[in-house]
């Protein structure tokens, strides 16, 4: 079971989170979130978070003190490991997706505006951003980091290899995939998956996973420790392609 408390401006966005395999989730208890708004912990009539920076400045800034206080409520003791979310935060990776699937309590604390006082990174644990791109708050990321690390628990997906074998799982993106019907379009589902051979259709998919790789995301195999296998496979696709370009 994953336990997540989310400290955000709009926990209704969170209501997603009641349908499909999350929503399954909760209902097997596998996966709880506790959603606490830090507009409950400000004292005036129009229970304001943010105010204006310091020093000058376009926007508004989120203030400490219902933040804090939010933050505290849900977590007293500092039991969870705490995640700001923000476009400054190292860039969430599926190895982060297994790292914090393991520690079971979680807190996500989403920003809005402009950003937050400087004050409020000093009760988080870490920072974790989804990219190099902003968006209007941290709800987002929050959902997504939501998902990466819920469908690691066991039992949350039905195929218990469904988290395996997947893009990114592995280091490398996933080979193509098929179904019904056979012919669509012009195109047709390849042989080698109907031939019922599985040493040539995983020799065929992981070929196909690393030429993937190659084609769209060539970072991933730089400095990436390969088996003889896949180094054999590689360079039979470069030859391929070598002799493509000639």
């Amino acid at each position: 079971m994953i336990d997540f408390a989310i400290i955000s401006l709009f926990p209704e966005i969170f209501e997603s989170t009641d349908i499909g395999l999350l929503g399954k989730a909760k209902e097997k208890g596998l996966l709880r979130i506790t959603l606490v708004n830090p507009r409950d912990f400000t004292s005036d009539r129009h229970r304001t978070v943010d105010d204006t920076p310091y020093g000058g400045g376009s926007g508004m800034v989120l203030m400490p003190e219902p933040f804090v206080a939010a933050i505290e409520s849900a977590d007293p003791d500092h039991h969870r490991h705490r995640i700001l979310l923000t476009p400054q935060g190292k860039r969430f990776e599926q190895a982060d997706a297994h790292r914090l699937a393991k520690m079971e309590q979680l807190m996500l604390v989403c920003g809005r505006y402009e950003g937050f006082d400087e004050r409020i990174r000093h009760e988080v644990d870490e920072e974790l951003s989804l990219g190099d791109f902003v968006l209007l708050g941290g709800e987002i990321p929050a959902l997504a980091i939501i998902e990466a690390t819920t469908r690691l628990v066991p039992g949350v997906l039905g195929n218990a290899f469904s988290s395996v074998d997947e893009s990114h799982q592995r280091g490398l993106l996933e080979y193509p995939q098929y179904t019904r019907p056979l012919h669509f379009r012009g195109r047709e589902v390849p042989e080698i998956l109907r031939s019922g051979h599985h040493a040539e259709i995983a020799r065929y998919r992981l070929k196909e996973s690393l030429r993937r790789t190659l084609e769209r995301r060539p970072d991933l195999l730089e400095g990436r420790e390969m088996t003889r296998e896949e180094q054999k496979i590689l360079e039979e696709i470069l030859a391929e392609k070598k002799g493509q370009d000639a």
